[in-house]
């Protein structure tokens, strides 16, 4: 058995030979492989920002990432709750298929359980800042990681340096608060002062300072907009001081309108607070004379409703209305499981100057899965064939290439298994969208989304009429061939049961 200092010393050897086939290709090509950082914030929706055509909120780094590069205006993710989306844009893989259907608890969260709690991304699962390793980056993961909890583990391997980090600092669960937080560095967790995502962008710029010198991939995490949204820098919430916000649905039936419109002021200045923050990562760039070579990625894990079909939240949505629905056998009263493209769709810019043209919109229908593939993409690393991805690459749609056999259709999934049980399964198109929920009978829906695109009603119940009836057989069909495809173990069972 090895050592833990000659393991360190031949990791440290195999580092330095993978640095140097990179630079040598690198500099074969002309140029030095492009740092490339990836900025994930936390429930941002995608209407959160001035450039996808919201007056009401103050995003203007933000916005000027989107005009000084692409903005893919139908992004989405693959299921829209934190623990499996994340594990679907590192993996390119399912959450259903890396055995992660929903959030992780941690010891200190009212749900939890052992066996929620035991569940993570096992190390099997070649994430792509592990191939960017290899090929010789420095990487560094800042904040919010969500993907299994390590501290009564001796091997640790949940932890992000087990999943290709070199660095990690940040959370060690899935939450924490937007004040005075208790963070891991360098391998012990104690108590840090100031706002969160402050601590944590400067954090970021450090990184950034420490590795200028070779490529380096960073991912940072931030905590916000997540609940609770407040407190907030005085200049983040200043915009929305005297503001009565414009809200989604004030007609829906008995939604508590002045409680959405206060957590609508309060999430839009935490959104500010994301903005801010992106802002100052880029002036370090700009000072620091990399912001040329650096792409820089914007997204979010999944997206939120704020009064939307008369709910908050995301996937596991939950009830904005005076009254509740009353309580089914795996439905709680309180909550809404969905997959409303409000829950799914997330805000995405990519800024890469002199490869990605300044004021660019991708319309076609790019899921989290392709970033894995198209990160190598632009990294100049190659896929080894032993990897298996889901996802597909997008970096001709960001250079303004045809694509002509880009297919538009799109699967989601979520299996939820706190608070409440489902077995979500969607498949959407441009035109519509069918949800099955394979462990509760009676809450398929059907939306035609050329005419309805706030997916308000559910026209699953008119199946009996021809035209609906085979929009339903073709979706249904296309959401049993992706969960054959990727061996989803609820198919499994459901023909087991057929037998």
């Amino acid at each position: 058995m090895l050592t833990s200092r000659t393991s360190a010393l031949r990791r440290f050897a195999g580092a330095l030979c993978a640095l140097g086939a990179a630079l040598a290709t690198a500099g074969a090509a002309g140029a030095r492989a492009p740092n490339i950082i990836f900025i994930c914030s936390d429930d941002q929706a995608v209407w959160t920002l001035g450039c996808s055509g919201n007056p009401q909120a103050h995003t203007p780094h933000l916005d000027r990432l989107a005009a000084q590069g692409a903005r893919l205006t139908n992004a989405l993710v693959a299921t829209p709750v934190c623990s499996p989306a994340r594990a679907s844009l590192f993996t390119s893989r399912y959450g259903s298929e890396v055995g992660i259907l929903d959030f992780i608890t941690n010891p200190a969260h009212k749900e939890y359980t052992p066996a929620n709690g035991a569940i993570g991304l096992e190390p099997r699962f070649v994430t792509f800042p592990a191939l960017l390793a290899r090929a010789g980056y420095a990487t560094g993961l800042v904040g919010k990681w969500h993907l299994g909890d390590w501290a009564d583990d001796p091997q640790r391997r949940f932890h992000p340096t087990r999943h290709g980090f070199d660095f990690f600092m940040g959370l060690t669960g899935g939450g924490t608060s937007p004040r005075d937080p208790q963070l891991e560095k360098d391998g012990v967790v104690r108590k840090f002062e100031g706002l969160t995502d402050d601590l944590l962008t400067g954090e970021a710029i450090s990184f950034v300072e420490r590795e200028r010198a070779r490529p380096f991939f960073l991912f940072l995490g931030l905590r916000a907009p997540h609940t609770r949204y407040l407190p907030v820098a005085p200049e983040d919430a200043a915009p929305y001081q005297n503001l009565d916000p414009v809200i989604p649905n004030p007609d829906y039936p008995g939604l508590d309108v002045p409680e959405v419109k206060r957590m609508m002021r309060e999430y839009l200045s935490s959104v500010t607070g994301v903005d801010r923050n992106v802002g100052r990562l880029l002036a370090a760039l700009d000072r620091l004379q990399l912001a040329e070579n650096t792409i820089i990625i914007f997204t979010s894990d999944h997206g939120y409703n704020m009064g939307h079909n008369g709910i908050w939240h995301k996937g596991n949505g939950i009830w904005a209305t005076k009254t509740l629905p009353a309580a089914e056998p795996n439905i709680a009263s309180r909550y809404r499981p969905n997959l409303y493209d409000h829950s799914l769709r997330v805000p995405s810019l990519v800024r890469w100057p002199g490869r990605i043209a300044p004021g660019t919109v991708v319309a076609r229908t790019v899921s989290s899965l392709d970033w894995y593939p198209t990160i190598l993409a632009m990294a100049g690393v190659a896929l080894p064939a032993a990897v298996t991805v889901r996802g597909r690459d997008a970096l001709p749609l960001l250079r303004g290439a045809p694509v002509a056999d880009w297919e538009d259709g799109f699967f989601a999934e979520y299996s939820m298994r706190v608070y409440c049980r489902t077995d979500l399964r969607a498949y959407r198109t441009p035109e519509w969208k069918l949800v099955r929920d394979f462990l509760n009978p009676g809450r398929d829906e059907l939306y035609d989304l050329t005419a309805d695109p706030a997916e308000s009603r559910n026209r699953i119940d008119e199946a009996s009429a021809p035209a609906v009836r085979s929009v339903v057989a073709a979706l249904d069909a296309r959401i049993r061939a992706q969960m054959r495809l990727h061996g989803d173990p609820l198919l499994v069972k459901l023909e087991a049961t057929k037998k």
